[in-house]
């Protein structure tokens, strides 16, 4: 267990099983394993960075952190946002920042999203990893930065 990585759950909401997710790559874990999130209806939220790593992909509605060991951790926020061209999403920090786990990387104001008909769930995912290979951390409930899932190395 000592090579496992835990990823921590970058928004508060609800975790919701990747097989759930209502995006077929996301929910055949085609990208890789792990669990989402559905954040409460309507409110405007903080996005934190679910692992600690080196920011190496960032775009108005995803972002990718390459951890220690060089596993490059996914988050997606809401399905088919890219579609969204930014709105709702203001970004708190620039591409290549080293970030610890919990650092705040975006604020979210739903409102364009939910008006588009979008999905606000927000898969996490570690890129490349084996299916079925996450192991959730927390079901129900869970609060930005509590663990969401462990990946076995």
């Amino acid at each position: 267990m000592a090579d496992s990585l835990v990823v921590h759950s970058p928004i508060s909401g609800t975790v919701i099983p990747l097989a759930e997710v209502p995006d077929p790559v996301f929910a055949g874990q085609m990208v890789g394993s792990g669990a989402a999130v559905e954040p409460p209806a309507g409110e405007t939220f903080d996005v934190v960075s679910p692992v600690s790593g080196k920011v190496i992909k960032l775009l108005p509605h995803a972002f990718v952190v390459v951890e220690q060991s060089g596993r490059g951790v996914l988050t997606h926020v809401g399905i088919d946002t890219v579609k969204l061209k930014g709105d709702g999403f203001t970004l708190l920090i620039a591409q290549g920042d080293t970030v610890d786990a919990g650092t705040p990387v975006m604020r979210v104001d739903p409102a364009h999203a939910l008006a588009a008909g979008y999905s606000m769930v927000s898969p996490v995912v570690v890129l490349d990893s084996k299916k079925d290979t996450a192991t959730l951390a927390a079901s129900g409930a869970v609060a930005a930065g509590a663990g969401l899932f462990t990946l076995d190395a």
